[in-house]
């Protein structure tokens, strides 16, 4: 290996994939698996990030590598919103610290219905217990939102707070909040920030709002589709809270004439490489900005399984970086602990698999295909052909009209078990890609 670079180490091998039977009873035991609809949280008290999935179930780390479960947080929703719901369920809870107080934001439902309730519950500590304060937003099937996915973001300029939320038939929608109490600050189901054209079932849901002070945009994350097949994450971004939010090519995230699954930059779908695990389904994400101004997404994901037998969700960690016009890049492997390092023009030169994460319709499973960088800056992708150059911490590849610009990292290979550099980039054309060297860096 190249001793001037810094590899990280495995990360923790995960238990064997559950088949279903006895799930909570053995919840401990299951590691990531189960944890769905993930929201992350870094405390500045206990110094701990914490996920808040689907369940209410809270698990905590060190460093977003090693999770320990720490249990359901939320015993029940209240009893105006089970009564509302006929069910005890809780889906996707978010969280927010005010003051000393903080927050948990919970979906009250049951599938396929818009009878829906998302309550907040509160605590003076992030592993709780959470107790129920009151429902915050209460739909009907008459109603064309529906309330659950809730996610918390502040106006940078007002410090008014809102609620993203919401899913399929009327798309998400935001919501002005009361600071002091956390519940609604106005009547009625706010205004629509993303959605999807009827004739694709409205397929839309898990939005999360994030500020990124350097380029003084907020990003929606949004997933399309379905969960059990093509599920995938865009985002579009806006100088305001309360949108509108566009995509990289300007148009609007509440464009109902996308006939082409257009609208949103793609960020992530179902992948596979030549070696390892297919998976597919990424999404409900949620995204820290660290302390070390290090940013990562959060999402759940299933491993590639097009039958009606139901696969289990299980949880990944990925770094985000930004394109010099402000546009997010998701790491091409799963986060374990790789720190950031100078790597030179002569690292990079060899043999790599390439993903091009172009949008789909329906959005399936984006496979791998060999790609070189050869000396003397030569590129090849397939069968084109081109120019690479490194300039700073940028890689920048050029072939016929399209250039393109990426940031490398030197990861852990989850499918060759064994360090690697990756590269995360995106288009002039607005399609992200990744790529991972597959030959020795020795």
């Amino acid at each position: 290996m190249k001793q001037n670079l810094i590899y990280p180490k495995a990360p923790p091998t995960e238990p064997g994939k559950p088949d279903g039977k006895n799930e909570r009873a053995t919840q401990k035991e299951l590691g990531l698996w189960y944890a769905h609809d993930p929201a992350i949280f870094k405390d500045d008290k206990t110094g701990y990030y914490y996920t808040y999935c689907t369940g209410a179930v809270c698990r905590r780390s060190e460093d977003l590598i090693h999770w320990e479960l720490v249990g359901k947080v939320v015993d029940a929703p209240p009893q105006e919103s089970s009564e509302w719901v006929g069910g005890t369920d809780i889906w996707a809870p978010d969280i927010v610290k005010v003051g000393d107080e903080y927050r948990l934001y919970c979906s009250n439902s049951t599938w396929g219905v818009r009878q829906s309730c998302i309550f907040l519950a509160v605590a003076n500590h992030p592993e709780g217990p959470f107790e129920p304060r009151g429902c915050v937003l209460k739909t009907t099937d008459e109603m064309p939102v529906n309330a659950i996915d809730a996610n918390i973001i502040t106006d940078v300029k007002t410090g008014d707070m809102y609620m993203v939320y919401g899913s399929f038939w009327g798309g998400c929608h935001i919501l002005k909040l009361d600071t002091e109490t956390g519940l609604a600050a106005e009547e009625g189901i706010g205004q629509c920030v993303a959605c999807r054209p009827v004739w694709m079932s409205a397929a839309i849901e898990g939005p999360y709002i994030i500020y990124n002070p350097e380029t003084k945009y907020y990003y929606l994350f949004v997933s399309y589709g379905s969960l059990k097949s093509d599920y995938q994450v865009r985002v579009g971004r806006s100088k305001n809270v309360t949108g509108p939010y566009l995509d990289y090519h300007g148009r609007e995230m509440t464009d109902v004439t996308d006939a082409e699954n257009e609208v949103g930059l793609l960020l992530m779908s179902g992948y596979g490489w030549n070696d390892g695990t297919v998976y597919m389904a990424p999404g409900h994400n949620s995204v820290l900005h660290d302390s070390d101004d290090n940013w990562y997404i959060i999402c759940h994901i299933r491993e590639k399984n097009f039958t009606r037998k139901g696969e289990p969700s299980t949880m990944q960690v990925r770094k985000i970086f930004w394109s010099t016009d402000g546009w997010p890049m998701v790491s091409a492997q799963p986060y374990a602990g790789e720190q950031e390092q100078t790597i030179a023009e002569s690292d990079l030169i060899g043999f790599y698999e390439r993903i091009t994460l172009a949008n789909e319709l329906p959005q399936g499973i984006r496979t791998a295909v060999p790609m070189k960088l050869g000396s003397d800056g030569y590129y090849e992708n397939c069968s084109i052909q081109g120019t690479w150059q490194l300039e700073g911490e940028i890689l920048k590849i050029a072939y016929g009209p399209y250039k393109e610009e990426a940031r490398i990292s030197v990861v852990w290979d989850a499918q060759r078990q064994c360090p690697t550099i990756a590269i995360a980039g995106i288009s002039n054309k607005g399609i992200n890609f990744w790529a991972k060297r597959t030959d020795s860096l020795e």
